[in-house]
């Protein structure tokens, strides 16, 4: 086993992952808030400081096992902000929009990453060849590019992991937040039945990426990896 590229991996995950579920989380209870629900608000939730939303198993025992294991695959979640869909005018309306803005929070995160890693390669074309081969061989290129090889590194993992947290979190399940949206959508009988297997929900999202018999969750997951390599490293 190679301690050194774990080690590495540890350190280029960490902060794109504990940041994108952070902010995910934050924007469920800024739009809460702007709703009219100040539950996050009062307990403290309604903040970018990841400590506040960092959950033990899901933010860092789950995810770093994962990584260590090589798995191929990163899952990862923070602690659900809390939201009383009482205080909405619309409770139903309220809660697609609050749903909603988890997801938009990721996309946007993906694309700033993103304009920021073409930014700093345009400025610094020589280090293409040192992104390619996953900052291994950087130790020797200078001080300029031991500092921004793994800063490139993690803006590259930030776009990926964002926009995979984004897509995967508009799935029409509940309690993922494409369920809430639908249910949000759909007239109240509908959305009443959709929200009966929110009980289930969490198993059906373990089991689609555990399990995945079909192999529709890798080949999903790898087809955006590899669009994502194209757009931003040979874009």
């Amino acid at each position: 086993m190679d301690y050194g590229n774990i080690i590495q991996s540890i350190a280029i995950w960490a902060l794109p992952l504990v940041f994108a579920v952070s902010f995910h989380e934050a924007a469920h209870g800024f739009i809460a808030n702007r709703l009219g629900d100040p539950t996050a608000r009062m307990l403290g939730r309604l903040t970018l400081n990841p400590i506040r939303h960092i959950d033990l198993w899901g933010t860092i025992i789950i995810p770093l096992i994962l990584i260590i294991s090589q798995a191929g695959i990163l899952f990862g979640y923070a602690k659900p902000v809390p939201i009383n869909p009482r205080y909405f005018k619309d409770p139903k309306r309220g809660m697609a929009w609050v749903g909603l803005a988890g997801p938009c929070t990721n996309f946007f995160l993906a694309l700033v990453s993103g304009i920021v890693f073409r930014i700093i390669l345009w400025i610094h074309p020589d280090l293409y060849p040192l992104i390619l081969r996953e900052g291994r061989t950087f130790s020797n290129a200078g001080i300029g590019a031991w500092f921004l090889v793994p800063l490139l590194l993690m803006l590259i993992k930030s776009v990926q992991i964002n926009v995979i947290l984004g897509v995967f979190n508009l799935l029409p399940i509940p309690p993922l937040d494409g369920g809430r949206v639908v249910m949000g959508i759909l007239p109240d009988r509908q959305a009443q039945k959709l929200g009966q297997i929110e009980p289930w929900g969490f198993f059906i999202v373990v089991f689609l990426i555990i399990l995945d018999p079909f192999k529709v969750m890798s080949h999903f997951l790898y087809g955006i990896m590899d669009f994502l390599s194209v757009l931003f490293l040979f874009g």
